[in-house]
């Protein structure tokens, strides 16, 4: 089984919000494959589907993003999902908006969502893809404003774009099991 996270924070005050590109990501997943997120023991909404003939788990933490390892840790426990079978959709401001960047392991990068993850699993090799959303400044109360600010008119084309990228490259991962080659084929 694998397991596809997206991370966000929970609530109407944060839907659509650029920090909030994980979830829409594995929204779209889910209304592609024609399942709905339930929420879950472990902090979580989750959904179990299949994409091929590989059975999938949809994540999305109900714990806000600075606390993603909360939640991604006993779901891995309890579904035995083992931490190589695992991909994080996150925000990237250190990319343009809708730019997709595969990666097999790395630090946080100054990512709380990530450094939860970390924290939780003790773990840095989790696949991650990373999201574009752009850089406003390098003001910290510039940024933070701008993470949980919602997508711009301009930025929407490139936001749907990235998305539906982004879903074939989660299905290309998943069907052949090879991230060496979807990374290949995708970076």
């Amino acid at each position: 089984m694998k397991m596809i996270v997206g991370l966000g924070n929970i609530g109407p005050k944060y839907a659509g919000t650029r920090h909030n590109v994980g979830f829409i990501v594995v929204d779209a997943l889910a209304k592609e494959l024609g399942v709905s997120l339930k929420k879950s023991k472990q902090e979580a909404m989750i959904a179990q589907t299949t994409i091929g003939t590989e059975k999938v788990l949809l994540v999305e933490p109900t714990t806000y993003m600075n606390d993603s390892g909360r939640a991604v840790r006993p779901l891995m426990d309890y579904y035995d999902i083992d931490i190589d079978d695992v991909i994080v959709v996150h925000d990237d401001m250190d990319r343009p908006m809708g730019a997709l960047r595969l990666r097999a392991k790395g630090s946080a990068g100054g990512h709380n969502g990530l450094k939860s993850i970390i924290a939780h699993t003790g773990e840095e090799k989790f696949k991650r893809l990373k999201f574009g959303i752009d850089h406003p400044a390098h003001n910290q109360n510039a940024v933070v404003d701008y993470v949980l600010g919602k997508f711009s008119k301009d930025q929407q084309k490139p936001l749907n774009d990235g998305v539906i990228l982004a879903m074939q490259m989660i299905e290309d991962w998943v069907e052949n099991d090879d991230f060496q080659a979807t990374m290949n084929k995708f970076n």
